[in-house]
């Protein structure tokens, strides 16, 4: 399990510094400038939650079980989160209206707020100090 968080935080991580030098970079030639600003949400996101599949990779302070929870959560919430926040800001470059699909932004939200809270259970039940 251990190796599955920390593929997918490198993963998310990797990706995240692509889009995020693709919104400094090349997007804004593109799409408005509080577009990109959503964009970069988005990329945040995206990297906040690498990073802590990272740490919970590297560590013991949470079961198992509880990891495989908080790995399926962060990555259904990144996709719809992350995602759906990605093509909402460059709507206007696709032929797909994101904006009929923009409830799944705050169902990713609060999937990765669930993987947080399921963290933190994990943490309190860790009978190690």
């Amino acid at each position: 399990m251990n190796k599955k968080l920390l593929i997918t935080g490198s993963f998310f991580g990797i990706l995240g510094i692509i889009l995020g030098a693709y919104a400094a970079h090349g997007l804004g030639k593109l799409i408005d400038a509080d577009a990109v600003k959503t964009f970069e949400t988005g990329v945040r996101y995206q990297i906040y939650h690498a990073f802590l599949l990272l740490i919970l990779g590297g560590t013991s302070f949470v079961s198992f079980k509880s990891k495989k929870v908080i790995l399926y959560l962060i990555i259904s919430g990144v996709i719809f989160f992350s995602g759906s926040i990605y093509g909402l800001a460059t709507n206007e470059l696709s032929s797909f209206d994101f904006k009929t699909i923009a409830i799944i932004t705050p169902i990713g939200g609060l999937l990765l707020i669930m993987a947080w809270i399921m963290m933190l259970i994990g943490i309190i039940r860790n009978k190690v100090d």
